[in-house]
């Protein structure tokens, strides 16, 4: 071969050799700036994780990053995968995986189980692994138009915000996704208008069924500008819609997000004011706390609500009318769900936007692949080549 041919084969041959870019489909994806995962602490925030038992799952989705909080080894732990645009999060503790929504063009929905010990290999020693690392194990592509948001379990199925769509959908297992619900508001005489994204329905508060569930959008009506559009007017227009009636049962919210069921309220972040509310039965929204921030993304964890906040992107200033972007950063809150204190924070001042956070148990999961404080390329490629499941260990003992 000549020399030019030779070193194109070298290329080609050295090319998808890191597990971070065959995993997101994206060369890339291991070139993460380390900045992006440098924290801050402020009050008990480890210990918080600690004494509940868990780990946290938080997608920060403009830097493309899914990451893991944890205190499962006895110190702080952050780790991550890198992922396109990372935005919804679902624990399905039945079956222990975790679904992230990945809403680029076209969407993916990755599927994620833990690992915990590797295959008997001939090549490796079985003994070098240690944890509970959660690993990807299937992906499916769907529309961009689908433009996936807020994920959660319903039931036993996994259900997402099709924004795209104006609709929740449905992933039975093993088959195609399926509309199951819609907002009454997207309906006239021709049929439910699933053509364009007039609502930006994005959160669930997943209840034992669609009609105890609820789910938040920016609007109600077809008129005028669309959220998503410079000229759209978000204050006090968004709402939070009853899965039983199909109408708002909250409104006068800005731009809100991530509902959640909390201690048996249904708390919802109002991101364009930078707080969480408490939203009752009456129609009412009660103020819980405000947050420095963008709020979006919202567990809880006992006694304990942990919400996330963003900056403001520059150009969807006025979507924010009751922040001062100045202000605003990137992170995570530990929020007394009594009296609506902020205990603790973990500020990421590199960070920009957050989308969801979820808890998982951390005798299940405590680490994702990726270590936050120093690539380790050897451990990484033995991982990824003899990582075994927990559901594959139970296949091969019946």
């Amino acid at each position: 071969m000549s020399d030019e041919t030779d070193a194109r084969f070298q290329d080609d041959h050295q090319a998808w050799r890191d597990p971070a870019g065959v995993v997101a489909q994206w060369q890339d994806a291991g070139a993460v700036d380390s900045s992006l995962l440098d924290a801050e602490v402020t009050g008990p925030w480890w210990q918080i994780l600690a004494e509940a038992g868990v780990t946290l799952l938080v997608s920060r989705e403009y830097e493309h990053l899914l990451i893991a909080l944890s205190m499962a080894s006895g110190s702080p732990r952050i780790s991550y995968l890198r992922l396109p645009h990372p935005s919804g999060i679902a624990f399905d503790a039945a079956s222990v995986q975790v679904h992230v929504a990945s809403t680029r063009n076209p969407n993916m929905l990755y599927t994620l189980r833990p690992a915990d010990r590797l295959l008997p290999r001939r090549d490796l020693d079985p003994n070098s692994f240690a944890g509970r690392v959660l690993m990807p194990a299937s992906a499916r592509f769907l529309p961009g138009s689908t433009y996936l948001h807020d994920l959660a379990m319903i039931g036993s199925e996994l259900h997402a915000s099709a924004v795209g769509e104006n609709a929740i959908v449905a992933f039975p297992a093993g088959g195609d996704s399926r509309r199951v619900w819609w907002p009454s508001c997207i309906e006239g005489t021709t049929g439910a208008d699933f053509g364009l994204n007039h609502l930006q329905l994005n959160g669930i508060a997943a209840g034992r069924s669609l009609a105890e569930s609820y789910f938040t959008a920016s609007k109600d009506d077809l008129l005028g500008a669309r959220p998503g559009e410079i000229e759209f007017a978000p204050e006090a227009r968004g709402v939070v819609l009853s899965g039983a009636t199909r109408l708002p049962m909250t409104r006068g919210l800005t731009r809100p997000h991530s509902p959640r069921f909390v201690g048996g309220a249904l708390w919802v972040a109002n991101s364009g004011l930078g707080s969480i509310v408490n939203c009752e039965q009456d129609g009412s929204s009660v103020l819980v706390a405000r947050l420095p921030g963008w709020t979006r993304g919202l567990c809880s964890i006992g006694d304990i609500a942990i919400g996330g906040t963003s900056r403001i992107i520059p150009r969807f200033r006025a979507y924010a009318p009751g922040l001062d972007p100045d202000e605003c950063v990137c992170g995570l809150h530990a929020v007394d769900v009594k009296t609506g204190r902020i205990l603790a924070s973990l500020i990421w001042p590199a960070g920009n936007q957050i989308f969801a956070i979820e808890a998982v148990p951390s005798s299940l999961i405590d680490r994702l692949p990726f270590d936050g404080l120093e690539r380790q390329p050897d451990a990484e490629r033995t991982l990824f080549y003899a990582w075994q499941t927990a559901s594959r260990n139970h296949a091969g003992e019946n």
